[in-house]
């Protein structure tokens, strides 16, 4: 598959993954627990964590690439070339389940989420899995597609964000995040989705357990 193919189909599984696995997950999270927001907010937290885990992964991968190839090009634009068709080609070799355990890991001892003791997020193996497939497959590409850094209580960015149905569309800040917007580079290229709420409790709150992500 040609370059824009590739992204052009990755685009399409990204959407997927918002439009039906992120429902699909919810639905599974729902039979733990109650309320939306806990849910929806797990389900965007195991987005972010696995892109991260999935970004690790696929670094430490090019660099094994790098070692087993032939050096005799090292450094020359013909031996980076080498190494990104043998990723592109051999995509099935990312030990996706490994990551999937990283983001579980991650997720456990994550302040915003892991207090609720009935919930066991291996429930969302499949697709913590398929995010991470979709963001280590998405590091081959020039330039590489990442996902937006977001925190509560930021100022909502209409060129970045839709707003949740149940939003209050006059408050200025975001409460919490449901869907991390897409970006390339410094520019949009897929929206994510939040939840803005106006009044003071909601923002002292959204503040007070505001946990950054660095998107390495």
């Amino acid at each position: 598959m040609s370059s824009v193919a590739r992204k052009a189909a990755l685009l399409s599984r990204f959407s997927d993954a918002y439009s039906q696995g992120r429902l699909d997950a919810q639905c599974l999270l729902r039979r733990c627990i109650d309320k939306a927001e806990t849910v929806q907010r797990i389900i965007y937290i195991a987005t972010v964590e696995a892109f991260h885990v999935a970004k690790m992964a696929f670094r430490h991968f090019k660099i094994r690439v790098r070692k087993s190839l032939t050096p005799s090009c090292a450094g020359s634009n013909d031996f980076e070339d080498a190494v990104s068709d043998y990723i592109i080609c051999h995509l099935d070799l990312y030990d996706s389940q490994s990551s999937v355990n990283d983001v579980i890991r991650a997720m456990n001892v994550n302040p915003k989420i892991s207090f609720p003791p009935e919930v066991d997020f291996c429930l969302l193996s499949n697709f913590i899995q398929e995010i991470c497939c979709i963001a280590f497959a998405m590091q081959t590409l020039e330039p590489p597609l990442d996902i937006a850094f977001g925190a509560d209580g930021e100022i909502f960015n209409d060129c970045k964000y839709r707003r949740s149905y149940d939003s209050d569309f006059t408050a200025p800040l975001v409460f919490y995040h449901v869907w991390p917007a897409l970006m390339e580079n410094d520019c949009v290229i897929m929206k994510g989705e939040a939840v803005t709420r106006r009044g003071l409790k909601h923002l002292t709150r959204a503040n007070s357990i505001s946990v950054k992500y660095s998107v390495l």
